[in-house]
């Protein structure tokens, strides 16, 4: 079978690079501008698509230095390579409040800071992910309140699916905040 760690990567990094080019025409005061009261901006959803990998991955290293001798003994037992977009209407959205934006208009920081931490980050997740084999990865399970049991490549999936949930919001976002501007 083909590695999917290098996809999904991949993946991490063209989403991430689609939204931030898709940003980059907006003004700082766009970039913080709510849509609606209790609404995150544009510049909230990208700090807060930055804490929930931010906050994963070092769950993620405990998890492979606690559990990769157990991966290895179980690396022949078949896995799963893809997890199924959980962020549908089912979806209790009211859980993002534990990774509260940090950032706001109030207190906002310029986009090419954002563009900096989301780069560094992602980077810092494709070195964890370096040189582990994948039969072990996909034998080592995390656990999730909401989504069950995962393994450490699904759970990576995941985290895609979360960031292309928050992407799809802001290409909307910049959109409307585009047809805005032209009135």
């Amino acid at each position: 079978m083909p590695p999917v760690i290098p996809t999904y990567l991949d993946l991490l990094d063209s989403q991430r690079e689609a939204a931030l080019a898709a940003v980059a025409t907006l003004t700082p005061a766009q970039l913080w501008q709510r849509p609606a009261p209790k609404e995150w901006s544009v510049g909230e959803i990208l700090d807060h698509n930055y804490l929930l990998i931010a906050r994963s991955l070092p769950l993620f290293r405990g998890a492979w230095r606690w559990l990769h001798k157990r991966g290895e003994r179980r690396r022949a037992r078949p896995y799963a390579t893809d997890a199924a977009d959980p962020y549908t209407a089912d979806f209790p959205m009211w859980v993002g409040f534990l990774w509260t934006p940090r950032y706001k208009a109030q207190k906002p920081i310029p986009l090419t800071q954002i563009a900096t931490n989301l780069r560094d980050l992602h980077h810092q997740v494709r070195l964890f992910y370096a040189g582990k084999d994948e039969d072990v990865l996909g034998n080592i399970y995390l656990y999730d309140p909401l989504l069950g049991w995962l393994n450490m490549i699904g759970a990576l999936r995941v985290g895609i699916h979360h960031d292309q949930l928050h992407y799809r919001d802001i290409f909307q976002m910049v959109e409307n905040l585009h047809q805005e501007g032209a009135r």
